[in-house]
């Protein structure tokens, strides 16, 4: 598909999504887990996918085989691609049975290059505990998919590659938000699976032409519920008071106006002297959230939606840096468009992990397209329903036949109820 001629068409926005996940992924992978301070420290600023992994001195064991660094994504950017294939094999909206089935048999039963294993094999052997849990509970357990998160380690696994719901559901984030609840639904529960539903709101509300990343905020904030709502509130709050202050200074604001609903903060590593520690993280509660969607928004916001600024910004703030990454590139690559993607840096990125990412998101936006269609089709069919409904209602009411009301009683022909004579026969 040809998408060159405006640099804001629906395709080339998707590009520019999918160019952001895999950048901000790969741009974060190298520095995940590290405080804000440990990457001050030790790199100064992060900006460039040549950046070296911190763990790359660790001996293969520590580093679990893994390597990362030149531009290699993780499984953030992987399942969004498995999303993607989904999407093309389904050609219409998803449901919590498209990830029992085809989602579950894209990271369990399809071989891919996985980067970071320096091999092609199943996504499943990449894939943390809280995303395996898909092939336990589905295909193992054959659980009802919609109950499929019940139980899950709550975390962003699910929002860090729901973004292209908000594509296929470009304008109307309620819709967005409907179908990501709907299908991450067999993948996470409470805060998780609400932040997923979010993230995709935010990107679909990014794709609305003319938009501004304020109005995708308030979007964002108008749908999410409970803890996610009252976290991303506190953090774009605390934006005004933080135009021209020092990163240091405004990831430490950030951290600070989500600590209230996250009970993570620096402490993320999952290390043996956790082992039947009592915690508040990772569990279902309404009051808790994520921490990886607000801070996203917050640097977007205070950045007023520059890519270039928002996507290292993120980074650099600390702890899950390469979804926060992954959700700054999603909704900044759909709001700005053609324009984010450096051409260099997408090569660099297809390269090392044997992908085509402006492919991907072509054929990936025909079908899309494909979908809007349809939906418009329908809902024009909905609309000449309910009008015929309407006339046919007003027209009775004209020639005072009324019966046919749905209260069950006789009506003149002003629609008043008629009470019936006791020996009327």
């Amino acid at each position: 598909m040809a998408y060159q001629e405006d640099p804001l068409s629906f395709g080339n926005r998707v590009r520019a999504m999918m160019y952001g996940i895999a950048f901000g992924d790969a741009l974060g992978a190298t520095v995940e887990k590290l405080t804000a301070a440990q990457i001050r420290e030790r790199y100064g600023r992060v900006e460039s996918l040549d950046t070296p992994w911190w763990r790359m001195n660790l001996s293969d064991k520590e580093r679990k085989g893994r390597i990362r660094g030149g531009g290699i994504y993780t499984d953030d950017t992987l399942m969004t691609l498995c999303l993607l294939q989904v999407y093309r094999e389904q050609r219409r909206h998803l449901d919590p049975w498209d990830m029992a089935d085809c989602m579950v048999r894209q990271i369990a039963w399809t071989p891919r290059w996985i980067s970071e294993l320096q091999c092609e094999t199943m996504l499943l052997e990449r894939l943390f505990f809280a995303e395996k849990w898909l092939f336990q509970k589905h295909q193992l357990s054959s659980c009802d998919p919609r109950t499929g998160g019940i139980g899950n380690m709550v975390n962003c696994g699910a929002a860090m590659y729901i973004a292209p719901i908000g594509a296929v559901n470009a304008g109307d984030p309620q819709a967005a938000y409907n179908e990501a609840i709907a299908f991450a639904s067999a993948h996470q529960e409470s805060y998780g699976l609400e932040a997923a539903g979010v993230l995709a709101a935010a990107v679909a509300a990014a794709f609305v032409p003319g938009t501004t990343i304020e109005a995708v905020v308030a979007e964002a904030l108008r749908l999410a519920k409970d803890g996610t709502k009252l976290a991303i509130a506190a953090v774009v709050e605390a934006v005004p008071g933080l135009r021209g202050k020092s990163h240091a200074k405004v990831t430490a604001a950030f951290h600070d106006a989500i600590a209230p609903f996250s009970y993570t903060g620096d402490d993320i590593h999952h290390i043996s002297t956790k082992v039947g520690r009592l915690t508040a993280a990772y569990t279902p509660s309404r009051l808790h959230s994520i921490e990886e969607l607000p801070i996203a928004l917050g640097f977007a916001l205070l950045n007023n939606g520059d890519f270039a600024k928002s996507v290292p910004d993120g980074i650099n703030s600390g702890r899950d840096t390469d979804s926060i990454g992954v959700m700054v590139g999603a909704i900044l690559g759909a709001l700005n468009g053609l324009g984010v993607i450096d051409p260099q840096v997408c090569g660099k990125i297809n390269e090392v992990n044997k992908v085509d990412l402006l492919a991907e998101a072509d054929s990936f936006a025909k079908v899309a397209l494909g979908i809007q269609d349809a939906d418009r089709r329908s809902f024009e069919a909905v609309l000449r329903s309910r009008d015929g409904f309407t006339n046919g209602v007003t027209n009775r009411h004209a020639n005072g036949d009324t019966d046919g009301l749905t209260d069950g009683h006789r009506h003149d022909a002003n629609g008043v109820n008629v009470v019936k004579p006791v020996n009327e026969n």
